[in-house]
């Protein structure tokens, strides 16, 4: 599983306590869900840890498929199969929110003038106007 950004430092050392043996399982048809089972160092079981599913499926959208990556609570992969099409749902229905929100907010971005917002100036004898416009 990728790092969260506050946990990156600039030595990429693995931490031996955490390790975990994936194992991934497909329908070919709706999604996969990876089994992460916990391990220690030498490879054999931790059985102090639980095991993680997490499913992974895609949205289609205009400019193509945009992956969506779910936490599946399950004791078993039975359970984690049977619990897929709802958590999909949930995490579909989550992306798509978080995109209007992002759209939204790309819409009502402020424009500024790059010479900043004092003054009315520039050319033609304005002093501080002109300048390009930048969306952030």
């Amino acid at each position: 599983m990728a790092q969260r950004p506050e946990d990156r430092t600039a030595d990429p050392k693995m931490d031996p306590a955490t390790l975990y043996r994936e194992e991934i399982y497909t329908d070919r048809k709706v999604g996969t869900i990876r089994t992460l089972t916990p391990v220690k160092s030498d490879g054999s079981p931790d059985a102090g840890r639980k095991v993680v599913y997490v499913g992974e499926a895609q949205l289609l959208t205009s400019v193509g498929a945009l992956p969506i990556t779910f936490e599946i609570e399950a004791k078993s992969l039975d359970e984690a199969v049977a619990k897929f099409a709802g958590v999909a749902k949930d995490a579909v229905e989550r992306t798509v929110r978080d995109l209007q929100e992002l759209r939204r907010q790309a819409a009502s971005s402020i424009v500024v003038p790059q010479g900043g917002m004092g003054g009315l100036g520039g050319p033609g004898g304005l002093p501080g106007a002109g300048g390009k416009i930048q969306i952030p």
